[in-house]
């Protein structure tokens, strides 16, 4: 799927309609348009058709390419020119009332309704031929639609005031709607763009070139002065300084970096100058990804979104339906009923039906919780999974570096008889010299001296349960308790509290290494708050032994745990859950996003941990949690709640005033008037209400 701008989309109907039609283009095998980003993902194999189609459907609107440079745009110069209809018109119409003989109505006083006429027609000439273009099309029941059929019946009943001042107070409304959407998509796409834009490249003669991030190369050299943003993710050379994650991560507290550290695109410099390697291409750094991340989770709609694209759909030609009704029926059943009474009814009926004030705010509410959450370091990818977490009733938990810090040290080496502690160190350093986990990183890291990596002759990781390793003429196991049954490895203890590395060599038992993890500070708080948010379990799922977990489980205040296990077993542990008859409520599952990948996907709702610059985190969890802090899934949890409740604000409010409305037109105690203030008040009222997701 190749991502597109739209241009001057400026109507969300409009984008639905879109959507419907370029989905069952021929050709186009995806499609998924997000009017709050006017963006669009599109797989086709015929571009130049979708550009067609857009054409004829829209021929306003314009698609762009996402790596081509944006056509110059003028917000304000739009704006200026709107008011400059508006303002005249306004101004017109005022005078026209000013004037107006109160006495009669009829048509042959052309003077005095020219006024309302121009008005009329300079305010709603772009509806009408909208709505008209719109009808050629077969695309009948939209707002366009609506305001043109209401205003005609205006005029047909002597009432061109009404007509002018619906039409010019509907312009009005539309102008303000979009001016407060475009000001939304401004505060969204702050975070978007606050992307590197510059690189100080250093070449081997010592001449620094100032480039664009994206010509970068992985394996070149740039400089970072204090106060730059770092551009690309890479590793510090020389130089120490203090970064700013908060774009990332949302931390306040600066991070000390130094020679072979990481340091990623989108970290700020504060105080050193760093030399770094650049590691990886700006299109494949961590800010590139996070930010498309971002964009791409509006596309991934949510129920609620879904259910009222649907409901607009329906929801109009109901409404117009009734209007006709309300129009033709009280005049044939009573003799009493008159029809150009029927008729002003019916009209008032047709203006408050616009949807407008749900199309528009429900998707920037959810777009707004997710740029909310993204600046808290808490990456949501799609709008889908912010209605789950409102329904999140149980949660399963990896424990290293979920639980605990994941920083691992020897605390104790014990030897069995005929070994000694350096040798044990040594035979375990030795056996896990080709192994990235943080435990071999810890053994190798404890025994203190240069070790003979030569000698390694074969090795094989053995999953879930430790290494086999070929040293010399040594044949070396490490590895839980588990590695020990599976090669029938008589040993005097099984259940030790803590992590523990068991060695075997040439199949007699050499001793365990006891090793430390510390629990993080937040855990027990973040269970806490989990737990007053509506979280009924939650479970620890852990390869550690039972009495190391128990210990851990104790402290943090869980539930339940399931030690000695391996990734398969967790996920036959969560597959069940899922499948258990009866169950109410989401499932989640917490973990670091490398070994828990396959429990991560198929949880409800995959939270990562730990997985600042890691792609396996942010490819496989459906939200990341960029600074490792349990806490921050209450934080996504509150989030999600606060969004829930003004989407149902805007939707009870909304729905409850046209409803009322559409009861006073029927009861012929509105006028046309009433109906379009109270249709347009309605929209800006709900998006104003939308974009308080903005400030969370």
């Amino acid at each position: 799927m190749k991502k597109y701008r739209l241009l001057n989309l400026d109507c969300p109907d409009c984008a639905a309609k879109l959507e419907a039609a370029l989905r069952i283009l021929p050709g186009v095998r995806a499609v998924s348009l997000d009017f709050s980003t006017q963006t669009m993902l599109l797989d086709s194999q015929d571009l130049e058709r979708v550009r067609q189609e857009i054409a004829r459907l829209e021929p306003g609107v314009r698609l762009q390419e996402r790596e081509a440079p944006q056509e110059e745009f003028s917000e304000v110069l739009q704006h200026r020119r709107e008011l400059l209809l508006l303002g005249p018109s306004a101004a017109l119409f005022i005078v026209a009332l000013l004037v107006q003989d109160r006495q009669g109505h009829a048509w042959h006083h052309l003077v005095e309704y020219a006024p309302y006429l121009l008005v009329y027609l300079l305010v709603g000439g772009k509806v009408i031929r909208t709505a008209w273009r719109n009808i050629c099309r077969g695309q009948v029941f939209d707002e366009s639609f609506l305001m043109t059929v209401s205003t005609f019946g205006a005029l047909a009943i002597h009432a061109p005031a009404e007509a002018a001042g619906v039409m010019l107070f509907y312009r009005l409304g539309e102008f303000l709607q979009e001016v407060s959407v475009q000001r939304s998509r401004r505060s969204i796409q702050a975070l978007l763009e606050l992307r590197p834009d510059q690189a100080n490249v250093c070449s081997d003669s010592g001449e620094i070139t100032v480039v664009a991030p994206e010509q970068v190369a992985a394996g070149s050299r740039i400089l970072v002065r204090p106060g730059e943003r770092v551009p690309l993710d890479g590793l510090v050379l020389s130089g120490e300084s203090l970064v700013d994650t908060s774009t990332l991560t949302g931390e306040a507290v600066p991070r000390p970096v130094g020679p072979a550290d990481t340091v990623l695109a989108g970290m700020i410099n504060q105080q050193g100058l760093l030399t770094v390697e650049v590691t990886r291409r700006f299109q494949e750094s961590s800010w590139a990804r996070i930010l498309e991340m971002v964009e791409n989770a509006t596309h991934k709609k949510a129920g609620t979104e879904l259910f009222f694209t649907t409901f607009a759909r329906v929801y109009t030609p109901l409404v117009v339906t009734l209007a006709a009704l309300t129009a033709v029926l009280p005049p044939l059943l009573f003799e009493s009923a008159a029809f150009p009474d029927w008729l002003h009814r019916a009209l008032v009926l047709l203006v408050i039906s616009c949807p407008c004030a749900l199309v528009v705010s429900i998707p920037l509410t959810y777009f707004g919780a997710i740029g909310a959450a993204s600046r808290k370091g808490i990456l949501i990818k799609g709008s889908g999974y912010l209605d789950a977490l409102c329904q999140l009733s149980t949660i399963y938990l990896d424990k290293t570096g979920t639980l605990t810090q994941g920083v691992f040290r020897v605390r104790e080496v014990c030897p069995a008889p005929g070994f000694t502690q350096s040798e044990l160190l040594e035979w375990a350093a030795l056996a896990e010299a080709h192994s990235n986990h943080p435990i071999a990183l810890s053994i190798r890291q404890a025994c203190g001296h240069e070790l003979d990596f030569s000698r390694v002759q074969e090795y094989e990781a053995l999953d879930g349960i430790g290494v086999r390793a070929q040293v010399g003429s040594k044949r070396i196991l490490a590895g839980n308790d588990l590695l020990l049954h599976q090669f029938q490895i008589p040993h005097p203890l099984c259940d030790l509290p803590g992590t523990v590395v068991h060695l075997a060599v040439d199949q007699q038992y050499a001793g365990y290494l006891l090793i430390g993890d510390e629990l993080k500070a937040d855990s027990a708080q973040a269970v806490a708050e989990l737990r007053r948010l509506g979280v009924r379990e939650m479970i620890m799922l852990t390869g550690d032994n039972a009495v190391s977990a128990e210990t851990t489980a104790r402290e943090i205040g869980l539930d339940h745990f399931v030690a000695n296990l391996l990734p398969e077993d967790k996920l036959k542990i969560l597959e069940d859950a899922l499948l258990k008859p009866g169950r109410t409520g989401k499932i989640a599952f917490v973990g670091d996003g490398v070994n828990d990948a396959p429990v991560l996907t198929r949880a409800d709702i995959g939270f990562s941990m730990g997985s600042l610059g890691s792609d396996a985190a942010i490819e496989t969890a459906d939200i990341v949690i960029m600074n490792d802090s349990l806490s921050q899934i209450p934080a996504a949890i509150r989030l999600a709640h606060q969004n829930r409740r003004i989407l149902l604000q805007n939707i009870i409010f909304a729905l409850g005033i046209k409803i009322a409305f559409m009861a006073f037109g029927i009861a012929g105690q509105a006028t046309l008037w009433e109906a379009v203030f109270a249709d347009m008040g309605v929209a800006l009222i709900a998006i104003f209400n939308a974009a308080r997701m903005l400030k969370q």
